[in-house]
């Protein structure tokens, strides 16, 4: 049998246009039949930092009671829940995480949670904690939240994303990177998503940020490691390409920013604790954000809830 090149070539070249054709088709029916996103608000809040000192207890109850008045769907807890886990022993970091416990609970309503530096359990040399101990580092984090510290879940349309931007390190301090398992674990999580479904991610220490151009006295130099951002934000940023990422939502620095970049806009929001209940920070009160979606859009405010330090000062 004599095989016609050019009408095998022909017959590859239909083949293989119509397998494109079937693939963007079916790409085109499912975004298609896919429901249009919902309309919702949501709140992040983040930075409690919940101790017994500092009228923080009172601080916390007061802030979610206006959260739980604002009847939204869910809210997203962006990190540092206490203050503080990381230097401390078991029975303190017992404490302040029953703290948090109580307090969350006049929320009524589900929280996702993303863990902060002052999170992990017993990971600075000053703690006493050996690195064997069974609640070292996100173990009790893990355990006293109930969630892990980087998953993504659906609401009404849209796709939530909860990075873990904590890294403790070798020497008893802690790195701001998202390491290289829950970057694979990211890549295949978007894909999933595909390409049409609006994404909303949350971190603790922001992706992108203009803290350092503003902080002035506040930014520490000679840092070993990345704490003000993500170190490697870059691969995240890289990851987030080609898929309808509408913002990222971030902690730490407790202030209130927005920064747009690739059509991203990377929200940070004051903290509920503002300067660690020492009043506001740099200018910024004490303080939430609620997130309304519309229409596949978000936009965002920022509400205070009028607490009063009992000691106004600055600190780092």
């Amino acid at each position: 049998m004599v095989l016609d090149r050019r009408a095998f070539l022909k017959g590859v070249t239909i083949a293989g246009a119509a397998g494109f054709l079937g693939g963007t088709l079916a790409e085109s029916a499912a975004a298609r039949l896919a429901p249009a996103p919902g309309d919702f608000d949501f709140i992040f809040f983040t930075d409690t930092h919940i101790e017994p000192e500092l009228n923080a207890p009172q601080g916390c109850d007061a802030c979610f009671r206006k959260i739980a008045k604002m009847k939204s769907d869910f809210a997203i807890m962006g990190g540092d829940h206490v203050y503080d886990a990381t230097a401390v022993d078991h029975s303190r970091a017992k404490t302040v995480f029953d703290l948090y416990a109580k307090a969350e609970e006049l929320l009524e309503m589900p929280v996702h949670h993303v863990i902060g530096n002052h999170d992990p359990f017993g990971i600075s040399v000053k703690s006493g904690v050996a690195a064997n101990d069974p609640e070292y580092g996100k173990k009790m984090y893990e355990e006293r939240i109930g969630q892990k510290t980087y998953y993504s879940f659906d609401h009404k349309g849209y796709h939530f994303v909860v990075l873990d931007s904590i890294q403790p390190t070798g020497d008893r301090l802690w790195d701001a990177r998202i390491d290289n398992a829950q970057l694979a674990w990211l890549e295949d999580d978007l894909k999933k998503a595909g390409t049409q479904t609006p994404v909303i991610a949350a971190v603790h220490v922001p992706l992108v940020t203009a803290f350092t151009t503003f902080a002035g006295e506040w930014v520490r130099a000679g840092d070993k490691y990345s704490t003000l951002s993500v170190g490697n934000a870059s691969e995240v940023l890289r990851l987030f390409a080609g898929h309808n990422v509408l913002a990222v939502l971030q902690g730490h620095t407790h202030v209130n920013e927005i920064v747009q970049y690739q059509g991203i806009q990377f929200i940070t929001s004051g903290a509920v604790c503002g300067n660690w209940w020492h009043g506001p920070r740099m200018g910024v009160p004490e303080g939430f954000t609620v997130a309304s979606l519309r229409g596949g859009k978000i936009t965002t405010r920022y509400e205070t809830y009028g607490f009063h330090s009992i000691d106004v000062r600055e600190k780092f």
